[in-house]
């Protein structure tokens, strides 16, 4: 057992008062989801979170994945028991398509189960991580021949996916991916190449492994515009759906990491001899269009890791300031100690932890139920807005979600004071498996220049705009309640300056706002964060429940004080020319 609980009071709250579950089953392709059901659903998922996987963290990080010399890849103990159990529940399911096997629940509600199993054990749930992306990928740009043959299989996990897209000489830059593909005379393709950096790659705990690889067809134009994606499966599959013989692949070496120990991060080799069977997914040249199906899916997985790990970072931390006597505090007996959660700079780290968590957590909600409002209902300029909110939202869920996320877990392994530096204790565990957060499925880096590259130029800005009016509503939300006056005030301080560097960047021209995409995604999201945690509050005192509605407005007082109050800061930040960058930063790092 371990002792890592799901929080589900909190879950519940977020996905009806800061996103709107309730309002997604109004729409005619969640007239199924039941609230009494959807609770019955979590209760479930925590359950099997907390016995069957958070058992695996520890036993995980220790003994890792291995690569025998034949190839294959050994999972951990209790890891394919743990899969083939997650298989039988149906987890993997539960958001699919119904015409493939699946539940037909909202992303949202995926989403919070999809949280629960992070926090339980990251590196195992990485597997179903991206198996569900490479689902959402062939869903959108399969033939239906492909659908039909690989989805049901892949929604009941029974066969698992993976993203190939990094090769030792082209990391984020996919324009220079070399790998080959062959046109053969039945219309499938030999593939020839190395790709690296491969989550789940090989591994024990399915049968078939189904990779989506980028490649390029001879006369490809180069970079980007000539890269096409194949469906490489490890085991072919015989015209009855059983599987076939060994494809022309394999995982030449696993990666030994700084955490995530029991994911096995795979070199792939593809057509060392005939080579590497593939069929091409949607149109050729078109790879990009499709990947990025899949990684969109991904980056907002990768953005709840954030809240997951810091969840359970912050559980550990709060325990043990509970136990451990250290010092005297107010009121402590003359030659007694006092539990170190008595001390109020202790308390403000745990809190800065939990009211971090909750916007976190508020943010990616609200991003997974703008993707199904982008999706589904009969209001196409709904969709429409819904899916420019789904495209502003993910950079800023994937980028600060993380990056706040090993801030807070840091926070976490400070709790524990020198302890936390101790292995034994397992929060230096969950500062290792954190840290990998912010740099896969496009660095945040890359997120701050998609998006003042691309979503910020929107509409010339008007989707930003239409963002921040949202914020306005909030603010005005606020009058008149008790508790929550110094949240408007810091929440409009802060919209108000993110507006500010927004209409800046957009006058300037590129160069400028990709010097300052760091600084203004921090402003903006965290400005949205903030305001989901003040929906929240205000939702929390409409309910008539006191002490809901008191922890609600501390969790947002807090965070406007030492979150929120830091945004006009930033605007500088935003503006300052970057003539250092350009010219006196080259000197300087020469």
């Amino acid at each position: 057992m371990s002792d890592y609980k799901v929080d589900l009071a909190e879950i519940a709250f977020n996905l009806r008062h800061v996103a709107d579950l309730d309002g997604l089953a109004k729409l005619e392709e969640f007239e199924h989801v039941d609230p009494e059901v959807v609770d019955q659903l979590l209760a479930e998922a925590a359950r099997f979170a907390e016995e069957v996987i958070a058992p695996l963290n520890r036993v995980g990080d220790t003994e890792g994945s291995r690569r025998l010399a034949d190839g294959s890849v050994v999972t951990p103990e209790g890891f394919r028991a743990a899969y083939d159990a997650y298989v039988a529940a149906g987890w993997g399911a539960l958001s699919i398509d119904p015409d493939y096997g699946g539940g037909g629940f909202p992303n949202l509600v995926g989403i919070a189960v999809e949280e629960m199993f992070t926090a339980a054990c990251m590196a195992w749930s990485l597997c179903p991580l991206l198996t569900q992306g490479a689902i959402n990928m062939l869903h959108a740009h399969g033939t239906a021949e492909q659908k039909a043959r690989y989805l049901p299989a892949m929604a009941t996990g029974a066969w698992t996916g993976t993203m190939n897209l990094t090769e030792p000489q082209a990391g984020s830059d996919l324009g220079s991916v070399a790998t080959r593909a062959v046109p053969q005379p039945d219309g499938s393709y030999r593939l020839f190449g190395t790709k690296i950096f491969i989550t789940y790659g090989e591994h024990d705990l399915a049968d078939n492994i189904v990779h989506l690889v980028l490649a390029r067809t001879p006369q490809a134009p180069p970079g980007t515009r000539g890269i096409s994606c194949f469906l490489v499966p490890k085991h072919l599959i015989d015209d009855d759906g059983s599987l076939g013989p060994r494809n022309d692949l394999g995982c030449v070496s696993i990666e030994h990491k700084l955490g995530i120990h029991a994911s096995p991060t795979c070199v792939m080799a593809y057509g060392d001899e005939d080579g590497a069977v593939g069929f091409l997914v949607g149109e050729e040249n078109g790879g990009m269009r499709a990947m990025f199906t899949m990684m969109n899916h991904a980056r907002l997985s990768v953005g709840l890791q954030g809240p997951a790990i810091a969840e359970r970072s912050y559980q550990q931390a709060l325990a043990y300031a509970r136990e451990r006597r250290q010092g005297r505090a107010e009121g402590t007996p003359a030659g007694g100690s006092a539990a170190i959660i008595e001390h109020p700079d202790v308390r403000r780290m745990l809190l800065d932890m939990r009211s971090g968590v909750s916007a976190m957590r508020g943010l990616a909600y609200r991003n997974a139920e703008a993707i199904d409002r982008a999706h589904n209902g009969a209001d196409p300029a709904a969709r429409e807005t819904a899916g420019e909110q789904a495209a502003l939202l993910t950079p800023l869920t994937k980028a600060w979600a993380t990056d706040l996320g090993c801030e807070l877990v840091s926070v976490g392994l400070q709790v524990h004071g020198g302890m936390g530096f101790v292995e034994e204790t397992g929060s230096a565990q969950h500062y290792r498996d954190a840290r990998i957060a912010p740099i896969y499925e496009g660095t945040n880096g890359i997120q701050g220049a998609d998006l003042v590259g691309r979503k910020l130029t929107m509409r010339d800005g008007a989707a930003v705009r239409d963002h921040l009016a949202g914020v306005a509503t909030t603010v005005e939300s606020l009058a008149g309640v008790a508790g929550l006056e110094p949240v408007r005030d810091r929440l409009e301080a802060a919209r108000q300056a993110t507006s500010e560097a927004g209409e800046w960047l957009l006058a300037e021209d590129p160069p400028q706002r990709l010097a300052a995409a760091g600084p203004y995604l921090k402003m903006l999201a965290v400005t949205t964060g903030g305001a989901a945690l003040a929906d929240g509050a205000v939702a929390a005192t409409r309910l008539g429940d006191p002490e809901t509605a008191q922890d609600r407005a501390v969790l947002a007082r807090f965070f406007a004080a030492n979150r929120l109050a830091a945004v006009p800061g930033l605007l500088a930040a935003v503006t300052e020319p970057d003539d250092d960058l350009a010219v006196a930063g080259r000197r300087i790092l020469a």
